[in-house]
């Protein structure tokens, strides 16, 4: 076992509900505990993946909800380092009606229910028409986000081009009938939007998005599903907060 790990003492997590989200709780704790000090880095991906005793697609799923907290920064060829010892979620507006909240999280539970079955079933069922349809979908969101567009209907395209590598039509039919109106974002008033936060926002949902394409391309199926899960599951617990506040 490395110094870094050692010093940290994390824990294996057991094989039950969302591993990335017990690897992300594990290293949150010691970040605002302070054993993973403002200024360090964090170990590396593998050194992690041995520790925890999962995949890199867990530890990057993991990395990518402390990094939408604020708390780290990772550059290539650099590392993982933290940045902050409190969390500072970027939330896209400042404030949504009440009403408009609940219908984002109605929306959210029916795509929680729907979209992680169809992302595992599209790593396994995928043709080279779906994987280049889903680069190009991926990519348009990319040149959407980088225009400082909001990328509702590319966003709302690319998850429409995963029911479709389904190759089950129900799935499809039942997605379209949600239209790009089932992206929250498509929801907030331009008024109430905060660009800064929202661009930030927006670059989370990018990593989460590559994930999700990652898993489904190399047809690993549980990975597309977890990523596809923590995606949703994530977007679902930030909205929440509205209520809360």
């Amino acid at each position: 076992m490395s110094p870094e790990i050692a010093r940290l003492d994390v824990h294996k997590v057991a094989k039950q509900g969302s591993l990335s989200a017990h690897v992300a709780d594990q290293l949150e704790a010691l970040i605002l505990e302070g054993k993973a000090k403002v200024g360090e880095k964090l170990p590396t991906e593998s050194q992690l993946c041995d520790s925890f005793g999962v995949s890199r697609t867990v530890i990057r799923e993991a990395i990518t909800h402390l990094k939408s907290l604020g708390l780290v920064a990772t550059r290539r060829g650099v590392g993982t380092t933290v940045l902050r010892s409190q969390a500072v979620e970027a939330r896209p507006a400042e404030r949504i009606n009440p009403t408009t909240v609940e219908d984002i999280l109605h929306v959210l539970e029916l795509r929680l229910a729907l979209e992680p079955a169809a992302a595992e079933l599209a790593a396994l069922r995928h043709d080279e028409a779906d994987g280049r349809r889903l680069e190009e979908k991926h990519a348009a969101f990319l040149k959407a986000c980088a225009e400082k567009s909001q990328a509702r209907v590319e966003d709302y395209e690319f998850h429409h081009a995963i029911t479709q590598a389904t190759h089950n039509p129900a799935f499809t039919q039942l997605y379209e009938q949600l239209s790009p109106s089932s992206i929250p974002r498509a929801k907030l008033l331009s008024i109430d939007i905060n660009p800064a936060a929202a661009a930030r926002y927006l670059e989370r949902v990018q990593e989460e998005h590559a994930f999700i394409l990652e898993a489904i391309l190399s047809r690993d199926a549980e990975a597309a599903r977890e990523t596809m899960f923590q995606h949703l599951n994530r977007s679902r617990n930030m909205y929440a907060q509205y209520q809360e506040s």
